[in-house]
C-alpha cells in the first residue's frame, strides 16, 4: 500500500475568513505586529531576501494566477516532496487584492517571525561604519536610509528610539528588504551612544551649527557612526553634545534642510568613498 499524500490546503475565498481577519489586523496594528511577534512582507523578491537572510516564515498567503505558474510551483511544492516549514494559505484573487498594498502585486503574502536583536548582538568589523538615527520613525525616510545601508554599504543602522516599530511592513516595503540585509537595532539613544563610545566608534553629528566641519573636510577613515535626527527638529541638544564631531552638508540654495533619508546617502557614501 502507498501512503496518502498530504493534501494541498482549500483556497480561502471569503474575505469574512477569520484568516484574512488576522492578517488585516497584522496589517494595521503595531501592538499586534509586537504582540505575535509577526511582520508582512509582500513580493517574491522581498520574500527571498527575507528567506536568504534567515528570517522564518510563519504563513504564506499566495495567490497562484497572480504569481505565475513559476512562482507557484515554488512556493506550492507537496509536502510530501520538499518539506515545507511554513503554513500554506492559497488566496482568490478578490481575498488577494485586499490584502495586497502595492500596485501590480505578484501575489506573495508572508507573516514572517521577527527578529529580537540588541546591541549586543551586533557582530561588527574592525573598522565599522554606521548609521544611527535620533526618533527617525517615518517608515518611508526608515526604509530609504535602509536601502542606502545596503547598497553603500554600511554594517548596520541604529535606531535611537526603542518605541519605533522597525518592521513595520511600510519599512519593509520602502527598504525594497534592505531590512533584512542590513543589521537594524532600536534601542534608547543614550545606550546607543554609550556602545559607540565602548567600542571606540567616533560619532559625527549632522546639524546646522556654527561650529560644524563641512563633511567633505572631515575625515570618516576610522570607526565612524553617522548620526541624524529628523527633519524638523533636527538632533536632540544632549545628544549632539555627546558627539564627538559636528558635521554639516553646505546647502547653497534657499533651503536649510535635506530630507534626512537624502542627507544620510549623502553622508554614507562620502565616507565609503573616502574608505576606498
Amino acid at each position: 500500500m502507498y501512503a496518502a499524500r498530504p493534501a494541498q490546503p482549500d483556497r480561502i475565498t471569503s474575505l469574512h475568513n477569520p484568516r484574512i481577519k488576522e492578517v488585516l489586523r497584522l496589517q494595521d496594528k503595531s501592538a499586534e505586529r509586537r504582540r505575535q511577534g509577526l511582520t508582512l512582507v509582500e513580493g517574491y523578491r522581498e520574500l527571498a531576501n527575507a528567506r536568504q537572510a534567515g528570517w522564518q516564515v510563519a504563513t504564506l498567503l499566495l495567490c497562484a494566477e497572480l504569481a505565475g505558474d513559476e512562482i507557484a510551483r515554488e512556493l506550492t511544492a507537496p509536502a510530501h516532496l520538499v518539506p515545507r516549514p511554513y503554513e500554506l494559505l492559497p488566496v482568490s484573487p478578490a481575498v488577494f487584492a485586499k490584502l495586497a498594498v502595492r500596485e501590480r502585486s505578484d501575489g506573495v503574502l508572508a507573516l514572517l517571525r521577527t527578529p529580537s536583536r540588541t546591541l549586543a548582538d551586533l557582530e561588527l568589523p574592525k573598522n565599522p561604519l554606521l548609521i544611527v538615527l535620533e526618533a527617525v520613525e517615518k517608515p518611508g525616510n526608515l526604509g530609504a536610509i535602509l536601502r542606502t545601508a545596503d547598497a553603500a554599504p554600511a554594517h548596520a543602522v541604529l535606531v535611537g528610539d526603542a518605541r519605533t516599530d522597525l518592521y513595520n511592513p511600510n519599512v519593509i516595503r520602502a527598504s525594497l528588504g534592505g531590512i533584512f540585509t542590513v543589521p537594524t537595532v532600536a534601542a534608547p539613544m543614550p545606550e546607543i551612544l554609550a556602545f559607540l563610545r565602548e567600542k571606540g566608534i567616533r560619532t559625527f553629528a549632522a546639524a546646522l551649527a556654527d561650529e560644524a566641519k563641512s563633511y567633505t573636510a572631515t575625515s570618516f577613515a576610522g570607526p565612524t557612526a553617522l548620526v541624524l535626527g529628523t527633519e524638523a527638529d533636527g538632533l536632540t541638544p544632549a545628544t549632539r553634545e555627546a558627539c564627538d564631531e559636528t558635521v554639516i552638508i553646505p546647502m547653497r540654495g534657499v533651503l536649510d534642510s535635506l530630507n534626512v533619508s537624502v542627507a544620510a546617502a549623502v553622508l554614507t557614501f562620502e565616507a565609503v568613498r573616502q574608505r576606498g
